[in-house]
């Protein structure tokens, strides 16, 4: 029995952890603000936030999620995109982004 618990133990925390395919749409913000960059006015706001340091997020409702690969966005800030990649935790891997 102690020979099936370690593996079936093993396979559930790597499921748990995995990354998880999507696509998700919103607006390009800025960490600073966050979920208050949910908006097109917000735009010029993210921009001058991002150029002055702050990382780029992806705002979706009140969810607010980090970019484990922020330049594929650095184009983006401002505007509402899909973002299609992967979500590992709270992070996105981008693959695409598309307006």
């Amino acid at each position: 029995m102690k020979k099936l618990v370690l593996p079936l133990v093993l396979l559930f925390t790597f499921t748990l952890y995995a990354a998880d395919k999507g696509t998700w749409t919103g607006f390009i913000s800025d960490a600073h603000c966050g979920a208050k960059g949910n908006n097109a006015e917000h735009a010029d706001c993210a921009k001058k936030c991002v150029k002055g340091g702050e990382a780029p997020v992806l705002v979706v409702g009140d969810k607010v999620y980090k970019f484990k690969n922020p330049k594929k966005v650095a184009n983006f800030i401002g505007d509402k995109v899909t973002i299609t990649g992967e979500l590992e935790g709270e992070e996105i891997k981008v693959e695409k982004v598309s307006k």
